[in-house]
């Protein structure tokens, strides 16, 4: 399943949203649980959104066939509904649209979702070349 999941995680210029500053998205990841989930750590999470939107969570980027969307790069052929990705599963049962603005609340469900199928991060691309097997602790040093 993860090979198939495709998350580039390249944010077009020009796509204007709320960029979150890194010890506000420490916080958030350890209010919302993500520290030891699905064995990973806040600062896996931390490398992932920045190499994944830069902590844009308006970032968007088209694969072709599909689209990721938010500050996640949550893809639309798997996971969320946007209208024109063909046999999309939408299995976080969200509109794209949904995870472009500045509440990421849905957002972090969806990835929690994600993760739980996947046991980790591996579907994320951004976070398997930048990442993984990594010293991180630069993501939430200060913070």
């Amino acid at each position: 399943l993860g090979s198939l999941l495709v998350f580039l995680g390249l944010a077009l210029p020009g796509t204007q949203g709320k960029i979150i500053s890194k010890c506000e998205m420490v916080k958030i990841l350890r209010r919302n649980g993500f520290q030891g989930f699905e064995g990973t750590t806040v600062a896996d999470w931390m490398c992932l959104v920045k190499h994944e939107s830069d902590y844009n969570t308006r970032a968007y980027n088209n694969n072709g066939p599909s689209r990721d969307y938010g500050i996640f790069q949550i893809n639309s052929k798997y996971w969320c509904n946007d209208g024109k990705t063909p046999g999309s599963k939408n299995a976080c049962r969200i509109s794209c649209s949904k995870l472009q603005d500045d509440n990421i609340e849905d957002d972090i469900q969806c990835a929690k979702k994600i993760a739980r199928e996947a046991h980790g991060l591996s579907p994320w691309y951004g976070w398997k070349n930048h990442c993984r097997g990594r010293d991180l602790s630069s993501f939430v040093s200060g913070c």
